[in-house]
């Protein structure tokens, strides 16, 4: 065999053919490159497996070795080093296991550069979504139950995703059609999959549609999991509502699959009160789980209720969702009361999960305004860390968030008091809406200080645990989908705004004691704010609506139609500053002209002034 390659070799020579160039690797293909503040990203196709790439980068000169990147990933991260030039020219090489070079790539014009928050909220959003788009089960649609998970899809981690198209569509991502071809795959896979009542089971085998079971006799109908996917399912129903065949297919099949769960075959008994998580063919109710909160199970009362063919009884909301005896809390943590819920709210997933859809902004019952409640619960989380009382390495008001996650001995549910020092990075980004200051602090936190270590090709990895020196590589699509949605509907209510505009939600709020409230604030505090007239007005360009009075706690400002459709969300100013509006609506696009309205809210006080925008 040398000696064969050694006369190979000689006539190659001879023949003025270079051996090396010819057996030399293709190189990636390079789809684009994106500069961040502290990393750069590229993303790559090729079909062929090597080693790992090369990153070459030119300011003046010739090219230079940047560093390696292992090979595998669709997703590329440079992360910056010491030294390292503001800008440059960057391309690729695929590297062979015997260190043979492809030839570059084509190049492209990167920069490290300071990030603005909204660039800072684009960058996490895009990159989580990717699991919900890139990592979903191609046949199905999908999404997996966790990073490499194969076959096995999750009902209620799927539920979360597909709030995650219109998203993607709105911030131009995707396409419509892409979006809309993607739901329709995953409706037309959970309309044939197996069903118990009209539930699906908590896990599915994306292949076949049958159940996976999730424990021994958890192997049917899992309630809590099919309520988190009717919760997606209402809200991209009432997204796509053009008059183009697969928008109304797509309305239509949610429409039938909406009306066949049976949500009164799970009360379990005729006279029941209280809604039971699972059923199963083999086992029939001997999983025995009662539901009733404070949990992350109140969405499935509310479409329970709500349910246009299979309701329960409205009075099942009080009687058995609300009837434990730890349902009222009223103690206050670190100054701040939780109404109900456990002490120090528990963990923070039962702050997102019934909420991605569910907008309990301006609604309250008997017991609490539920957003304020979980605003509570949020600070309170934030405060824990920053107060540290059991000493863990890296908490402080930046560095926190506790959840049900991965974790240094497998799966576990984090809250203030059952708390082992890790932090899951979903528990205070999907807390958005709630604390929008600390939670961006966060964001900036983690990628600043812990870089890859926390971040990977789908944004931030599940968990980390500083004390430990743990770092997990895991994604999981319970913890992925809440940070895209709750960050989203704290950008422009974009989620909130559709869910709500199903038609089975405004009387089941009724009919359950939910009514309209202004934002909650201490009745001690002095108010008295106004509007002073906006200039100019008509306007093309800004106008700015000065803000006058006393008023020492929050407000929120949103410009509206002339129907009625809410337009923007502002940054809320304080009394002696200025609102500011340049016409565009809540993805930086000019609106049209004509009249709008902008309506300040606050503590029972809602001040209005009309607007006209002349292009």
């Amino acid at each position: 065999m040398k000696s064969i390659l050694t006369l190979l070799s000689v006539f190659c020579f001879l023949a003025g053919v270079n051996l090396e160039a010819v057996a030399a690797p293709n190189p990636p293909v390079l789809v684009w490159g994106k500069g961040y503040e502290y990393h750069l990203e590229f993303k790559v196709s090729t079909a062929t497996v090597y080693s790992k790439y090369r990153l070459y980068r030119k300011t003046t000169g010739g090219w230079q070795l940047a560093g390696e990147i292992p090979f595998g990933k669709t997703y590329l991260h440079y992360w910056k080093k010491e030294g390292d030039p503001e800008s440059a020219l960057y391309a690729l090489k695929s590297v062979d296991g015997g260190g043979t070079e492809s030839v570059l790539t084509d190049s492209v014009s990167l920069s490290f550069s300071a990030m603005t928050d909204d660039a800072y909220l684009d960058m996490v959003q895009e990159a989580t979504f990717r699991y919900f788009w890139d990592h979903a089960h191609p046949g199905s649609g999908m999404a997996r139950e966790r990073y490499g998970s194969g076959n096995t899809v999750t009902t209620g981690g799927s539920g979360f995703g597909i709030m995650s198209i219109p998203v993607a569509i709105e911030r131009g991502w995707i396409t419509r059609e892409e979006g809309l071809a993607h739901v329709k795959k995953m409706v037309l896979f959970l309309r044939g999959a197996e069903k118990f009542h009209g539930a699906w089971s908590h896990w599915i085998n994306a292949s076949t549609g049958k159940v996976i079971p999730f424990g021994t006799k958890d192997d049917g109908g899992d309630l809590v999991e099919t309520a988190f996917m009717i919760q997606g399912l209402l809200t991209v129903k009432q997204y796509f509502n053009g008059t183009a065949g697969d928008e109304v297919l797509v309305r239509t099949l949610i429409d039938m699959i909406w009306k066949a769960v049976e949500w009164d075959w799970y009360l379990r008994y005729s006279n029941s009160k209280t809604l039971y998580w699972h059923w199963s063919p083999n086992y029939g109710w001997e999983m025995n789980f009662q539901l009733k909160g404070w949990n992350e199970t109140m969405i499935t009362y509310l479409l329970a209720i709500a349910s246009p063919t299979h309701p329960i009884p409205a009075d099942c909301f009080k009687q058995g969702w609300a009837s434990a005896s730890y349902y009222k809390n009223g103690k206050t943590f670190y100054g701040y009361k939780i109404d109900v819920g456990w002490d120090y709210g528990g963990p923070l997933f039962f702050a997102h999960y019934s909420f991605l859809g569910f907008d309990a902004r301006e609604l309250k019952d008997s017991f609490t305004n539920y957003f304020n409640n979980n605003k509570n619960v949020a600070i309170i989380h934030n405060l824990y860390s920053k107060a540290n009382p059991k000493k863990y390495k890296g908490y402080n008001e930046y560095c926190w968030g506790l959840t049900a996650s991965d974790d240094p001995t497998g799966y576990r549910v984090h809250e203030p008091t059952n708390d082992n020092g890790t932090i899951s990075p979903t528990a205070a980004l999907a807390s958005m809406p709630y604390t929008p200051v600390q939670s961006l602090n966060a964001i900036k936190h983690f990628y600043s200080v812990y870089r890859d270590s926390v971040w990977g090709e789908y944004g931030f990895y599940d968990a980390f645990n500083p004390g430990l020196n743990w770092f997990a590589t895991s994604y999981l699509a319970i913890d992925q989908g809440p940070i895209i949605a709750m960050i989203e509907n704290h950008r422009t209510g974009l989620l909130w705004n559709n869910f709500m505009k199903n038609p089975e939600i405004a009387p089941m709020l009724t009919a359950i004691g939910l009514v309209p409230t202004d934002v909650v604030e201490d009745p001690d505090r002095g108010i008295d704010f106004h509007l002073d007239p906006a200039y100019p007005n008509p306007f093309n360009g800004e106008v700015q609506i000065p803000v006058t009075g006393k008023f020492s706690g929050s407000f929120r400002a949103e410009v509206f139609s002339l129907t009625g459709q809410k337009i923007k969300t502002l940054p809320s100013v304080l009394p002696g500053e200025t609102l500011r509006w340049d016409g565009s609506d809540h993805f930086g696009r000019p609106v049209a002209s004509g009249i709008y309205f902008i309506r300040l809210t606050g503590s029972g006080k809602v001040l209005t002034q009309k607007l006209i925008y002349q292009k």
